[in-house]
């Protein structure tokens, strides 16, 4: 939990400092506003023979192509820009386009509408207050295109002047449309962050987690390199020795060269074993061990443990499974949640069948909220809430990214977990349970060929 608060952490600092939008994508969506409204001027002017101050409209449009040119001979596309200049970006657009809708018609042009795209743009990508200035630079101008606007294009000897009434109307539903509309981007787009954060977070410590698994075929690739250079030590120093006079110094040196060299090469043998067949008593675990595990480390702390095996028979044999690091990382992060809230009393309970295994944690504390629980398990949603017995005496909720990874992890082995609260008195329950055939099974021992560890160094 405490690494990927610290992802988290660092993400954030860098994203607010730099900003998330790149410099390109505001002028791609320039150019194809320009290519868009000049199509519209041009088909309007030529081929509906409507009649409007087309110059001033073209050199608005010329004006965009301008300022994208010069922002690409000022500045590199290809960087994330801060919010002061993307925000920038976007009120010269709004403006761009007030100006041009000013000039054919005001709320009564359908065009109207595009007065929304900066404002979206915003609240996907740009902070509060940039959205802010931006929705309520477009409510103003909007209704100030009401009073102050060029008549519509329309057909010669015809004009097309919509009641006032109908007008506000317009403004109304560009309003809600905006609001609506910026309010479900930033909705989804924060969704979308967070989930992009927790599932990094949570990459990383899956990464960390199995570094360790990957110790013992480091160890063999070693062990492997490391035989050959040995096997020349001894053989030159066995020749040294022959060389030597009997007794002498040098004979003796000689010998505790090659002495010295076979205790490495039977070190590098039995690595290189473990290596290939895994560490039998570390890589595999009973179903009783890795309950002892996951509870051990909160042990000694104030509160009570209370572990219980529950086999479907007296007589059945407990489960022996193959070490997982995400898994056992996951139920280890459930039963320290647990820990964090309880009162004073942690239950963890496993059960099996010869179909599934079952483990069920649960404590004392004040459960989850009924605001949160359909939630619980997605990233950045509060584990349990302020109040409840010794509210007091913790820091409330928390962000829950230590249980999305949790539950990740779980997820990824096969497993399903679940969330409730206690039927009777407070305290929360998490189950935990996976098919025995997709869970992780003891891996069977190689079977030993004849390799370089076993030769010896060849004698004169």
């Amino acid at each position: 939990m405490k690494a990927a608060s610290l992802f988290d952490n660092r993400w954030r600092e860098d994203v607010y400092q730099t900003g998330r939008l790149r410099r390109s994508t505001l002028v791609s969506l320039r150019w194809l506003a320009i290519a868009g409204q000049s199509l519209s001027v041009l088909f309007v002017f030529f081929v509906l023979k409507m009649r409007f101050p087309v110059l001033p409209v073209m050199a608005l449009i010329a004006l965009s192509a301008f300022v994208n040119i010069a922002i690409l001979a000022a500045a590199p596309l290809d960087r994330r820009i801060s919010n002061r200049e993307a925000g920038g970006q976007l009120f010269y657009d709004v403006l761009q386009l007030f100006a041009l809708i000013y000039l054919v018609g005001g709320l009564q042009n359908p065009f109207v509408i595009l007065l929304m795209v900066p404002v979206v743009v915003s609240a996907k990508t740009l902070d509060k207050a940039v959205f802010g200035i931006l929705a309520g630079t477009v409510a103003l101008l909007s209704l100030l295109l009401l009073y102050a606007h060029l008549p519509l294009p329309w057909f010669d000897g015809e004009t097309l002047e919509l009641p006032l009434l109908y007008q506000l109307g317009m403004w109304l539903a560009l309003m809600v449309g905006m609001l609506f509309t910026s309010t479900y981007t930033w909705r989804t787009t924060a969704q979308t962050r967070r989930m992009t954060e927790a599932l990094a977070a949570t990459d990383a410590i899956l990464a960390h987690e199995t570094k360790l698994s990957a110790l013992g075929g480091m160890a063999a690739a070693a062990a492997h390199k490391l035989g050959t250079p040995l096997s020349t030590i001894q053989l030159v120093a066995r020749e040294i020795s022959n060389a030597a006079e009997p007794g002498s110094e040098l004979a003796e040196d000689a010998e505790l060269i090659i002495s010295q060299s076979q205790t490495c090469r039977d070190i590098l043998m039995e690595l290189g074993q473990r290596g290939d067949e895994g560490d039998l008593v570390h890589d595999q675990l009973s179903l009783d061990e890795l309950i002892r595990e996951i509870t051990e480390p909160f042990v000694g702390f104030g509160k009570e443990i209370d572990t219980k095996l529950i086999p479907e028979s007296p007589d059945a044999k407990i489960p022996v499974l193959a070490r997982r690091p995400e898994f056992v990382y996951g139920l280890t992060n459930i039963v320290e949640n647990a820990a964090d809230f309880a009162e004073s009393r942690v239950e963890v309970k496993c059960s099996w069948t010869p179909d599934f295994i079952s483990l069920t944690v649960s404590d004392d504390g004040p459960g989850f909220s009924a605001s949160v629980l359909d939630k619980v398990g997605e990233p950045y949603i509060s584990q349990r809430p302020r109040h409840g017995p010794g509210a007091r005496k913790r820091r409330g909720g928390g962000m829950g990214l230590g249980v999305f990874i949790a539950t990740t992890l779980i997820e990824r082995v096969g497993g399903s977990i679940s969330f409730s609260n206690r039927k009777e008195g407070s305290g929360a329950v998490v189950q935990i349970c996976w098919p025995r055939q997709t869970a992780p099974k003891p891996k069977a021992p190689p079977t030993r060929t004849r390799g370089w560890f076993w030769r010896r160094a060849p004698t004169s």
